[in-house]
């Protein structure tokens, strides 16, 4: 996920809450397969459509404070916020196609 800007629970209102722009939030871990699975297709989708939306990624272990206020117990969990709010969540890895379909609303 190297072209994808990690956000700490510290950073989440600003950058995320704040955001002008819808941001798509994933939450994952160092220690969870189906979040390296997911990573590179992020980072895609963020090459292609990162003028629409905004990707950041929140590693659960190092920041539990965020994922716990959002319910997050599963990973990978991926939540768009727009104007502050949850819009979209998806939950675990789910192929390019998928996610595009999923996020559609957002990146047209």
């Amino acid at each position: 996920m190297a072209d994808i800007a990690a956000v700490t629970d510290a950073e989440f209102e600003a950058q995320v809450l704040k955001s002008e722009k819808p941001v798509l939030v994933d939450f994952w871990a160092e220690w969870c397969g189906p979040c390296r699975q997911v990573s590179p297709i992020l980072d895609e989708i963020a090459k292609e459509h990162g003028d629409k939306i905004t990707f950041v990624k929140m590693n659960v272990d190092e920041n539990p404070v965020t994922p716990s206020t959002y319910r997050v117990t599963g990973i990978p969990t991926l939540n768009v916020y727009q104007g502050g709010e949850v819009v979209k969540t998806i939950v675990g890895a789910k192929p390019k196609a998928a996610l595009l379909r999923e996020l559609g609303d957002f990146i047209a």
